[in-house]
């Protein structure tokens, strides 16, 4: 049986189509304040105190490494004496967050580089976190905790989730901070997140109304410059807050979205269609196998065959044909298509066509 297509609220699944209703949206929720972002940070390092899970002994980054950790530390080895599968190699990548102070500390994710086996009990030792600029950041140090495990014995393996791959909850902490002075900036600028002409002209005239003057100018579809008053200069921090919780009524380009690997359809408010008659008839081809057997007749010289011959049906839905007239809304268009009796995933290849025709007014995007 068909499955119909049907409108859910806030929400998409698979094989149906999400019909999201257009509202109001905080602006610090579809802009980015220029200036306040996270940073990157990323450092090499060493885990240890595996249970035999760590990288090979023929991996020579982990023996370099094991060897120069330890005559930094006074302990004269040479690297062809080293060789334990209780270390592994690892990166560790963090996110830097905006206005962090030194002596705050981060979660590091912990990614095994070498061929350990899992990372399960390990220790993250002392590994400097650097940013594009080759500066370091802050240093990280601590104990690993992961989502899942590993286990082996008697040739017997169980594991669970991913165990080459763990977080150091607060184990880096910042030693640089990023120089901003919030407090003497004279002009914000926010970027909006999905760039849009009329959407960044609200977004100035929501501020001009809640600052009562004419301080917010859009730049260009994708960002809104916002000159701080004479009453806020030294309390930006005031400011932002005053209008980062402003109600904004976003615009977007009427775009139908389908995902072919997954029967996904979305369809934004604004999609229209031009007058179009649209008909839909399934084909469906079923092969079966069948085995047939030629016996001889008795005191024949004929010998046994065994014969493969597939039975093909072929089987032709009925046609619908609906008319859909031109200008009709997402609900409109949902139940003409209802009426045809489509599924989802064969709504795909209706739009396409809608759209080979002329008739559909909007973005068609195949992701």
């Amino acid at each position: 049986m068909l499955k119909r297509i049907s409108i859910l609220f806030l929400s998409v699944s698979v094989g149906t189509i999400s019909y999201l209703e257009a509202s109001t949206a905080r602006l610090k929720d579809i802009t980015n304040l220029q200036g306040v972002r996270d940073n990157q940070l990323i450092g090499y390092g060493l885990v240890v105190g595996l249970d035999g899970t760590g990288d090979g002994g023929s991996n020579q980054m982990t023996i370099q490494s094991m060897a120069t950790m330890l005559n930094n530390l006074g302990v004269g080895v040479d690297a062809s004496q080293v060789n334990s599968r209780n270390v592994a190699s690892v990166i560790v990548t963090a996110y830097l967050p905006p206005f962090a102070r030194q002596g705050s500390k981060m979660d590091v994710l912990v990614s095994s580089m070498g061929d350990a086996q899992s990372l399960q009990g390990g220790t993250l030792l002392l590994t400097p976190l650097k940013g594009a600029d080759g500066e370091v950041y802050a240093v990280a140090q601590g104990p690993i905790t992961l989502g899942g495990f590993q286990a082996a014995a008697g040739g017997a393996r169980e594991s669970r989730n991913h165990s080459t791959v763990g977080k150091v909850p607060s184990g880096a902490v910042i030693e640089t901070e990023l120089p901003f002075d919030f407090t003497r900036l004279t002009n914000l600028t926010y970027s909006l997140k999905n760039p849009d002409f009329t959407t960044a002209n609200r977004i100035a005239a929501v501020i001009n109304r809640q600052l009562n003057g004419s301080y917010a100018a859009a730049n260009d579809s994708g960002t809104v410059r916002v000159r701080v008053p004479d009453q806020f200069k030294g309390r930006v921090v005031e400011l932002v807050s005053s209008i980062e919780n402003l109600a904004v009524r976003p615009d977007t380009v009427a775009r139908v979205v389908v995902n072919e690997r997954t029967g996904t359809v979305v369809v934004g408010e604004d999609v229209r269609i031009s007058t179009v008659a649209v008909a839909h008839g399934n084909l469906t081809i079923s092969i079966q196998p069948q085995t047939v057997v030629s016996q001889p007749e008795a005191f024949s010289d004929g010998q046994t065959v065994v014969v493969d011959e597939p039975f093909i049906e072929v089987q032709e839905g009925d046609d619908n044909f609906a008319l859909l007239p031109g200008g009709v809304s997402i609900g409109d268009l949902v139940r003409a298509l209802n009426a045809l009796g489509i599924s989802p995933r064969d709504l795909i290849s209706v739009f396409q066509a809608i759209q080979a025709s002329g008739a559909l007014q909007a973005e068609l995007e195949i992701i």
